[in-house]
């Protein structure tokens, strides 16, 4: 079990969760934007930061 590979996948997960709750909050006119960008930037930290770790992981046999 790669512990890297499993945590890059649960940061990949969670960033595409935040971006899905930012764009349905933005589309339905949320008036609240500050809370709307961090949780956007935070879900772009995580989502990139979890196909890193996925993508530079290497299969130990």
């Amino acid at each position: 079990m790669n512990v890297k590979r499993t945590f890059g996948t649960i940061l990949t997960i969670l960033g595409i969760i935040g971006l899905i709750y930012t764009g349905y909050e933005l589309i339905n006119n949320s008036t609240a934007y500050t809370p709307l960008i961090v949780i956007g930037v935070i879900s772009l930290i995580f989502f990139f930061s979890g196909i890193g770790l996925v993508k530079n992981t290497k299969d130990a046999a």
